[in-house]
């Protein structure tokens, strides 16, 4: 019998000795590709981290110990390992468990996380709260993939060194996040690991030995002497002594009795401690090692040929026509920048970067920075456009209001995987963008039907007219509208589209989620020879005021439909519109409800939340509402 199928919890791997955990990782990594084949997920990180995930379960008494995962998706060998193996064959599925670890979800999972950098401080207050109730407890934050750049985890770090709390910091360092790392810390952090002492002997002995046992026996001595110089070996310890830690490292994250040693030996070792921990992104599969970026989350894929086989879209992706359409206006003006926090090739801004590389600027995990980056920068002339997720660009609300709204500056800021995203989960939706910028003054907001409005929308973004612009767009594909070469058409903000004409009742839609109203106003034309009133309203700030009054002219009935949530967003503003004007119709908000959103096919979701092309149709006619 395989090891992995006796392990129903942590408990069963204390007992194991090196070689079976050797084993256990294996099969950890052959169960985690097998599964991601069928059931795409993030494969990358995870396989990297199985010896972390091993080690910490092995040595600490979880969950009484708590364990807090950074960034989330490293984590599928912890969720194997605490009694959700059978689940995981519905990681990130509709009813299924959530890919990113989850409080309600496991005892194991002591803190939920999908995004970057909370783990430090989370652990903090782990540790804190544990010494504050005379509990003898062991609080290890894995932070990885990039996430240490994100100044959270500096804020952490730096307080818990002053308050000299019993915490441990595993630093999963893959160089990587989902690009390759950028910024000084990923150079310094590099610098360490290819410092002249750290590899001295490995380049100038070991390919000397050859194979022989000889080798090994040295391998071995210099491992333990390696450990007895640690931590005063590394360049690193500066940088995290300043900050109040005890450095430790860098050590073969990879390398199971190394991490196991390393671990039984901190868990004694009172106070802030940090373990670096050097790791291969993809480690043991050759497609994901060989390209770690696709493989940080490849769709499904054939195990044996590593031959990916997602189903291909005839329409463009919205990242596409950003990317493409990025670089065709930065050719035509100087002054135009892309910025990004760590995901150009997710958001396509790749494109222009390698075309202009001095012109792109990669950030790293790091979105508040980014937008004020983008703030100094559109300060001096330039025009930046500053694309992040945007359930990501939550954290940077701040500096939106305060470095870009309130100075007026001009800075395009393009909200990659708005609305419903999919599998996954709660974390990564982008629901609340629009009715969290609507109240911010001198904003622009607007939202694209189709891939020729977005490329449309970024170039109007760039002329006299605007100022601060946000405009907003999901993952995935479009409805296959012509853009690519077609000429720029200039959006005056604040205008509307009527898409069809009619009486009685309106739909208001904005954004993507109007493909699904146009087939709902066509179906209900059709099979029951109502004609709705349809306007596209592009712009939630400033709103089409003759669009509404129209509407409102014209029908009793309003139906308002967004990819976001209602409370707030298109629905708030037209609530408030007839609320101020004394208006007597009645409005059927259709969007995200007020709660949060799991995992699932967007199709799934966009069901389950009621506004599917089903769910607009009924509140067209009237039904069950």
């Amino acid at each position: 019998m395989a090891i992995l199928e006796t392990i129903d919890d942590p408990s069963a791997i204390r007992g194991l000795d090196t070689a079976s955990l050797e084993q256990l990782c294996k099969e950890l990594r052959e169960y985690i590709i097998a599964c991601c084949a069928e059931n795409p997920g993030h494969i990358g990180s995870s396989l990297g981290a199985v010896e972390i995930a091993v080690a910490i379960h092995k040595v600490f008494d979880t969950p009484n110990d708590k364990v807090v995962w950074d960034v989330g998706h490293q984590a599928y060998a912890h969720k194997i390992l605490t009694g959700r193996r059978e689940a995981f064959r519905q990681n990130r599925k509709f009813g299924g468990i959530s890919g990113f670890p989850r409080r309600d979800e496991s005892p194991y999972d002591a803190f939920g996380v999908g995004h970057a950098s909370t783990s430090i401080s989370a652990a903090l207050g782990m540790a804190v709260a544990a010494q504050l109730e005379g509990r003898n407890e062991h609080v290890i934050a894995v932070i990885g993939d990039g996430a240490m750049s994100g100044g959270l985890a500096f804020e952490g770090l730096n307080n818990a060194g002053s308050l000299n709390a019993d915490l441990l910091v595993v630093l999963n360092d893959n160089q990587i996040s989902i690009d390759m790392g950028s910024g000084a810390l990923h150079k310094y952090l590099l610098k360490v690991t290819t410092d002249r002492r750290y590899n001295k002997l490995k380049k100038s002995v070991w390919d000397r030995l050859g194979s022989g046992r000889f080798r090994g026996w040295l391998q071995k001595v210099v491992k333990n002497t390696k450990r007895s110089l640690t931590p005063a070996d590394s360049a690193a310890l500066s940088l995290f002594d300043a900050l109040g830690f005890r450095y430790f490292g860098p050590v073969d994250g990879n390398d199971i009795g190394e991490m196991t040693y390393m671990l039984q030996r901190l868990k004694h070792i009172p106070g802030p401690k940090l373990l670096h921990a050097i790791t291969t992104k993809g480690k043991g599969y050759g497609p994901a090692e060989n390209d770690q970026t696709v493989w940080h989350a490849p769709g499904t894929f054939d195990v044996e040929t590593g031959r990916r086989t997602g189903s291909a879209s005839g329409s463009a992706k919205f990242q596409q026509v950003f990317g493409e359409t990025l670089l065709e206006l930065a050719r035509n003006d100087s002054r135009i920048v892309g910025i990004t926090p760590a995901m150009a090739t997710g958001c396509s801004m790749n494109i222009m970067q390698q075309e202009m590389p001095e012109r792109v600027f990669d950030v790293g995990i790091a979105e508040e920075h980014a937008v004020t980056f983008s703030a100094g920068l559109a300060a001096e002339g330039m025009i930046p456009f500053c694309n992040i997720y945007s359930s990501f660009a939550q954290r940077a609300y701040d500096n939106v209001i305060h470095d870009v709204a309130l100075q007026k500056l001009k800075v395009i800021l393009c909200l990659d995987r708005s609305g419903i995203v999919g599998e996954d989960g709660a974390t990564h939706q982008g629901a609340f963008d629009l009715a969290a910028l609507r109240p911010v003054p001198n904003l622009t907001l607007a939202a694209p039907l189709d891939e020729a409005s977005l490329r449309d929308m970024m170039y109007s973004a760039t002329l006299d007219g605007y100022g601060p612009t946000v405009i907003r767009y999901p993952r995935g594909t479009g409805m296959g509208s012509e853009w690519r070469g077609r000429p720029f058409n200039y959006i005056e903000p604040g205008t509307a589209v009527k898409l069809h004409e009619g009486a009685g009742v309106a739909l208001l839609s904005i954004g993507t989620a109007g493909a699904a109203g146009m087939k709902a106003v066509e179906r209900a034309g059709k099979e029951k020879g109502v004609e709705v009133l349809h306007y596209d309203m592009r712009f939630l700030k400033p709103l089409d005021i003759k669009a509404l009054e129209d509407a409102c002219s014209k029908c009793s009935r309003i139906v308002t439909l967004e990819d976001g949530v209602t409370m707030g967003g298109l629905h708030g503003a037209v609530a408030e519109f007839i609320a101020a004007r004394g208006l007597a119709c009645t409005l059927v908000p259709l969007g995200i409800p007020d709660r949060f959103i799991e995992q699932g096919t967007p199709a799934q979701l966009h069901s389950d939340c009621g506004f599917d092309t089903d769910s607009v149709y009924k509140a067209l006619l009237g039904e069950n509402f």
